[in-house]
C-alpha cells in the first residue's frame, strides 16, 4: 500500500495485496488519513471483480458518514453495476473531480 497525500486528498495505491488484504491495511491505519479525501487507486490490478469493489463499501459508507470523499479508481469494472453507495471511476482525473464536486456540496449544505 503506498500513500500519497496532496492537501486534503490521500491516495492509497494498491501494490501487490489482494482487495481484501487492502481493506484491512486500510481500516489499520485509517487514522492517518481519517480526516482527508481518498482515493483508492488499484488501476495496476489485472482484473477485479464486483466482490472486489463491494469490500470497501463498508470502508466507504464509513468515511462519506464522516463529511469526506471516498473514490475509488479502475477501469477493470462496469461502473453501472456497483452499488449507488461507493463511487467508483476509470480514472484519477474523475476521482479528483468527483472529490472537488463534493467539496463544492458540502460547502453548500448539501
Amino acid at each position: 500500500m503506498i500513500l500519497n497525500t496532496e492537501g486534503n486528498i490521500t491516495i492509497i495505491t494498491q501494490e501487490n495485496a489482494t482487495p481484501i488484504q487492502l481493506v484491512k491495511k486500510i481500516e489499520a491505519s485509517y487514522t492517518k488519513f481519517k480526516s482527508d479525501n481518498i482515493i483508492v487507486n488499484l488501476s495496476s490490478l489485472d482484473s477485479l471483480s464486483l466482490e472486489n469493489i463491494v469490500e470497501f463499501l463498508q470502508l466507504s459508507n464509513t468515511h462519506r458518514k464522516a463529511k469526506h470523499s471516498f473514490v475509488i479508481v479502475t477501469d477493470k469494472i462496469n461502473v453501472d453495476q456497483t452499488p449507488v453507495e461507493i463511487i467508483v471511476v476509470p480514472t484519477l482525473k474523475e476521482a479528483y473531480d468527483i472529490i472537488e464536486m463534493e467539496d463544492m456540496e458540502r460547502d453548500l449544505g448539501f
